[in-house]
């Protein structure tokens, strides 16, 4: 499991054996079983999770108890509630196992001591973060201005693999789009 961390890391920045001795020093794992939860809102978020297997939602509960799911992350993905996170403040988000999960994960103190000590990781940090933010300005534009035969369309696109992984409830919560409009253009 170690290599999944390394392959993602060097995607970015290469180490040495050392180096990566070095990163892993500052991780910790976790496995989790379907249905666990590793984020609750209200509670706090001491980690930033990369998924080397299984498969994770995070989602927002409104007032009226409707869920917005926001993300899924598989593996090789990272995933936590951002701004919980970062500005040390309790969840918004919940965040939970749609399969049994292992990860690695990693407290913010750790990752600032990480990279104050390996340069690399930051730059490495700073680009997963880039992306994950293109990614989100890309979904919210989806929403915006795509009707939903056009955002499940690009989500088989963007997502292949996961189209059957997830039940189909919960991609339409995602595309949102009702169950039955999603039934509709599977057919």
């Amino acid at each position: 499991m170690e290599a999944i961390l390394r392959r993602q890391i060097e995607k970015i920045v290469q180490l040495t054996d050392d180096e990566f001795r070095l990163v892993l020093s500052y991780f910790s794992m976790g496995e989790y079983k379907k249905h666990q939860y590793i984020v609750q809102q209200g509670n706090s978020v001491p980690y930033v999770h990369f998924v080397v297997k299984g498969l994770l939602k995070s989602f927002y509960v409104d007032k009226s108890g409707k869920n917005h799911i926001l993300q899924f992350a598989m593996e090789d993905w990272w995933i936590t509630d951002n701004q919980g996170f970062y500005n040390k403040q309790n969840a918004t988000l919940n965040i939970d196992c749609l399969e049994d999960a292992q990860t690695y994960y990693i407290t913010l103190e750790n990752r600032e001591k990480l990279c104050a000590e390996l340069q690399k990781m930051e730059f490495f940090f700073l680009q997963k973060m880039t992306a994950g933010n293109i990614a989100l300005q890309n979904r919210i534009l989806s929403l915006m201005s795509k009707n939903s035969e056009e955002r499940y369309t690009q989500f088989i696109q963007l997502y292949p693999d996961l189209i059957h992984r997830i039940p189909k409830t919960l991609i339409a919560s995602y595309l949102g789009i009702s169950r039955e409009t999603l039934s509709r253009l599977l057919h």
